[in-house]
């Protein structure tokens, strides 16, 4: 590691505005002045940024890099990935440290430094609860809890989450985010910032609901009628509407739901960002189990419950911090919905988790983000890399660098088209999925050349064998058309259904990319031994254009 960041830091003392720019969001279509927001048709999404379609290919720094001192150690390593957002952390107690005095001073130094940067910013407000805590909220907040009370346990001790039942939480959490809001409208007319995050993984842990007075009034009384009616349920108290467990889970989700809602729609009213809330995950399985992790976030059993509660909000996003696809695939799965688009802004900075970009972006995902993504020198080992190593770095990079020159060009088509992506599992097994007429098929821990099934030939073991490494995406962009990218697998394609005497064929499989103007740009045609074995992708991504053709005998 040692090397690898002493480089990136070498590179930032040549100075930002002189930097050699690699990840530009491409922002020379669309309307600079037009508000980024997020447009949902026909059950599919898509990110507007300068009035065009984008992709957001992300990087999260790490919580205590908000600072303009660190910003020489996170430019280096978001130029490295090719990443075009980064997000970082405002903190509530960084723009007011004593109340009603605001110094945005962190923010003039953050948004000057990405626009020579050419870098997109989501900025994640740590306020009434970071991680569930309130850590990050001011000194003279933290400090006072009758003014600004705690949920309390059933044995009448505070817990140490902030309670979202006090209108006094509410009231000066909204007063900074307004002002924070109020500062980007008159501050960044070019949108600089894309999106902005209200609170962070908020929640509770080991308290399922409030048991304060006014807080236990609520729970035994009615489920609110606008809730009861979304879900379409009988009337009735939260346990009788969702039973014993779940029914805390789901009054402290509503709650604090209504909570962010509030303290979006004011900052919306001053700048219409679109703005998301992340959840902490539980069992991705298990309701009864998710409900006791981070309770009151937007895990995925209660997105119905935040639809309803919080309407300010555009989506509910899941930060993944699991290595095993299967679960990252049900996690991808619960959020990718037709009302709520996906986007992965947090997930691990170890290599392996690089290949769950291929099933997100299958799923339609309008952005993804590593976590902990600059020299700083700290790692959140075991959830993510031990070392940000070369090896690391290039696992984002090759696949950062395939897609930047065509976010715009990939978001259309992803907006538009039927998608479909996958991820190596621990058993490397194939995966396979029918799209139109044609069925898909990935498999892994093959060489280039020869079938898995050959006896005839010695042939070494895979280098990608029982290692984490390989996945793939591809978009339906016509009946017998394909646009495929993927790194470390074999992709086949075959008639699902052939009729009598009828065979399917691959035409024509070509290597390239989309021009500026989003037309196709061919650098090669495969063919031969590039192509007698199925399509093979390298640890290098490529993107292929794949025609396809029904053939009868």
């Amino acid at each position: 590691m040692a090397g690898c960041l002493a480089s990136l830091w070498r590179s930032a003392a040549v100075g930002v505005a002189g930097a050699l720019l690699l990840a530009g969001p491409a922002a020379a279509s669309g309307d600079p002045t037009a508000l980024p927001r997020i447009e949902s048709r026909n059950g599919k999404h898509v990110l507007q940024v300068d009035g065009a379609p984008w992709l957001m290919l992300g990087a999260q720094a790490h919580n205590s890099s908000n600072y303009p001192a660190m910003l020489p150690k996170v430019w280096p390593v978001i130029r490295r990935i090719h990443a075009n957002t980064l997000e970082i952390p405002v903190a509530w107690e960084q723009i007011e440290p004593r109340e009603g005095a605001f110094d945005f001073s962190w923010l003039d130094t953050l948004l000057r430094e990405a626009r020579e940067n050419d870098v997109r910013l989501v900025l994640l407000w740590f306020a009434t609860w970071k991680n569930t805590g309130p850590n990050y909220a001011p000194e003279w907040v933290k400090t006072n809890p009758r003014r600004f009370p705690r949920m309390t346990k059933p044995d009448g001790t505070a817990h140490y989450v902030l309670t979202p039942h006090s209108r006094s939480n509410l009231e000066a959490d909204k007063k900074a985010f307004v002002r924070l809001m109020r500062y980007l409208h008159d501050n960044d007319p070019q949108n600089t910032v894309i999106m902005v995050q209200p609170e962070n993984e908020l929640g509770s842990y080991g308290l399922l609901r409030d048991h304060a007075p006014e807080a236990r009034r609520l729970f035994e009384g009615q489920v609110p009628a606008e809730l009861v009616r979304k879900l379409g349920r009988k009337p009735g108290t939260w346990t009788q509407v969702f039973g014993e467990v779940i029914g805390e889970q789901a009054f402290t989700t509503w709650h604090m739901a209504r909570y962010v809602d509030e303290i979006a729609a004011a900052g919306k009213a001053v700048k219409a960002l679109p703005m998301y809330t992340n959840a902490s995950l539980g069992n991705p399985f298990d309701a009864k189990a998710a409900a006791y992790s981070a309770t009151g976030g937007p895990q995925w059993n209660m997105i119905d419950v935040w639809k309803a509660a919080a309407p300010s909000i555009d989506l509910v996003a899941p930060d993944i911090y699991t290595r095993d696809q299967k679960e990252v695939v049900a996690h991808l799965d619960h959020y990718a919905r037709p009302d709520n688009a996906l986007m992965i802004p947090e997930i691990g900075n170890a290599a392996d988790y690089a290949r769950f970009l291929w099933p997100a972006l299958g799923r339609g995902a309008i952005g993804f983000a590593p976590f902990g993504m600059d020299a700083s020198g700290f790692s959140n080992y075991p959830l993510g890399a031990k070392t940000l190593d070369e090896e690391t770095l290039e696992a984002f990079a090759s696949k950062y660098q395939l897609f930047a020159p065509i976010v715009r060009s990939w978001a259309r088509i992803a907006g538009s088209s039927p998608t479909w992506g996958v991820a190596k599992g621990a058993d490397a097994a194939d995966q396979s999925t029918v799209m139109g007429r044609w069925r898909i098929s990935a498999q892994y821990e093959l060489w280039e050349f020869g079938e898995r099934e050959w006896t005839w030939i010695k042939t070494d073991p895979h280098p990608t064998k029982g290692r984490p490494l390989g996945g793939m995406v591809a978009a339906q962009t016509g009946p017998n058309e394909f646009v495929i990218a993927g790194s470390d697998v074999r992709v086949r394609f075959a008639l699902d259904t052939p009729a009598a005497g009828e065979t399917g064929s691959v035409l024509r499989v070509e290597e390239g990319s989309f021009g500026p103007d989003g037309r196709w740009v061919m650098t090669r045609v495969w063919n031969g031994d590039q192509t007698d074995y199925g399509i093979n992708f390298t640890g290098r991504p490529v993107m292929l254009r794949v025609t396809l053709a029904a053939v009868r005998n």
